[in-house]
């Protein structure tokens, strides 16, 4: 399919779609939680600034994973009528739109907050744009386990906000976002196989086949829920904390095993698994402030 090139009459709400609004939100859940689980204080007005940031270098990231891939979204039913393919907006102007944006977001950050926080989010967006999208997703069906650890960064940033540090509980944050990614993604994965394959895109069911990608759901599931409560041993977290997370966690496996041994529909499993995430840190939040 041909990129629609017409008049560029972008609207805002186009740009606004370039910033990937709903990969937006998931990110700034998660920073979030990683701010209000760090030890310290951090001025409220100070903690929003810092995370409108982490939400402009996301839009960012998003924006210039557009337009890296305006080619392939336009082979794609489900990204073909984005703003980029559909001929909406200017791919030039797409690219110094987020050009723009991520150096705004770390600048800012970095006066906001601290210089260590805006390194972590220059890091997050380097790693999304150059290692996931330009170097793995195009080229090994490996793609979203190696760069899930763009998506896994938010709760480090936000922890590393306040406490201008890091230590084991934030990279337990990021280990569970980190083994949680692959089983979220290959769950669409499943339901978009013609998709991926017009795109050009080796994502493991074209790779290795359904009953590959449903057993590879099934055991970062798993990994996920270990993860989870190994955030209880290691990470100061209560009982109210431990029972969500066995509770959730058996929900995510029992859903996971499901799609694995009954070869159902992955796409509850899909929804499920945001559900379970956004619950999972929601409880950790409300363990850390009884």
């Amino acid at each position: 399919m041909m990129i629609n090139q017409n008049c560029y009459d972008a609207h805002p709400s186009d740009y606004w779609m370039l910033l990937k609004p709903r990969v937006m939100s998931l990110v700034i859940f998660t920073a979030l939680c990683g701010m209000l689980l760090a030890p310290g204080y951090i001025h409220p007005l100070l903690g929003f600034g810092a995370i409108v940031c982490v939400a402009i270098g996301a839009g960012a990231s998003g924006c210039l994973n557009m337009w890296c891939e305006i080619h392939r979204d336009a082979q794609m039913t489900r990204t073909k009528l984005r703003p980029l393919p559909d001929g909406r907006v200017d791919p030039d102007s797409a690219l110094a739109f987020g050009i723009i944006l991520s150096i705004l977001s770390i600048c800012l950050l970095g006066l906001i907050a601290n210089w260590y926080a805006a390194v972590w989010l220059l890091t997050t967006i380097l790693f999304y744009v150059f290692v996931y999208t330009l170097y793995l997703k195009p080229r090994t069906s490996q793609n979203i386990v190696i760069g899930g650890a763009a998506g896994a960064l938010p709760p480090i940033i936000g922890w590393v906000c306040v406490t201008g540090t890091t230590d084991i509980t934030p990279w337990l944050l990021f280990l569970i976002i980190f083994l949680w990614t692959p089983a979220h993604f290959w769950a669409l994965c499943l339901e978009q196989n013609d998709d991926y394959y017009q795109a050009g895109f080796p994502m493991l069911p074209l790779t290795h086949g359904d009953d590959v990608t449903r057993r590879g759901i099934l055991r970062y599931a798993f990994l996920t829920f270990v993860a989870s409560l190994n955030l209880w041993y290691f990470g100061d977290f209560g009982y109210v904390y431990l029972a969500s997370a066995i509770l959730l966690g058996l929900a995510f496996v029992a859903e996971s095993y499901h799609v694995y041994y009954q070869k159902t529909s992955s796409r509850k499993l899909f929804f499920f698994s945001i559900l379970y995430l956004f619950l999972l840190f929601s409880m950790m939040i409300v363990d850390r402030f009884i």
